[in-house]
């Protein structure tokens, strides 16, 4: 059967689309964390290795502002904090997200083959026709 789909098969079809869209937006900004999460580590280290009395700044804007080396620690263990909480949360998402898209997959193959399980048809039943998602 080529040609138009049954209306539920296009509705489980957009639903994959829109799935597949918010996959590739969680993934991108897990990827902007994970990049800032790195740099801030990074600076975290250098920290590390810098003298407490040494004159230090800090980019506010366009400006370099005189900051004293506690704060620049704190701010920046925050920082890494924040961003680690934000990883963990973003990659939870992503494996939500793609977990849904397989079971609505899975859905959708089903329903294209007239109901009929298809081999090894694992993922168990959300339901009667219940993506409920995004």
């Amino acid at each position: 059967m080529q040609g138009n789909l049954p209306p539920e098969a296009q509705e489980k079809l957009e639903d994959l689309q829109d799935l597949q869209d918010t996959a590739q937006k969680v993934a991108a900004q897990k990827e902007q964390a994970e990049s800032s999460l790195t740099e801030s580590k990074t600076a975290l280290e250098a920290l590390d290795d810098i003298d407490e009395d040494t004159t230090m700044y800090r980019e506010v804007g366009e400006l370099l502002v005189e900051t004293e080396y506690d704060d620049a620690h704190e701010e920046l263990s925050d920082s890494v904090d924040s961003l680690e909480i934000r990883v963990e949360q973003l990659t939870k998402q992503e494996e939500r997200v793609q977990e849904q898209f397989e079971d609505l997959q899975e859905e959708l193959q089903q329903m294209l083959q007239g109901g009929a399980g298809g081999p090894g048809g694992a993922g168990g039943p959300m339901g009667p026709g219940g993506a409920g998602g995004a």
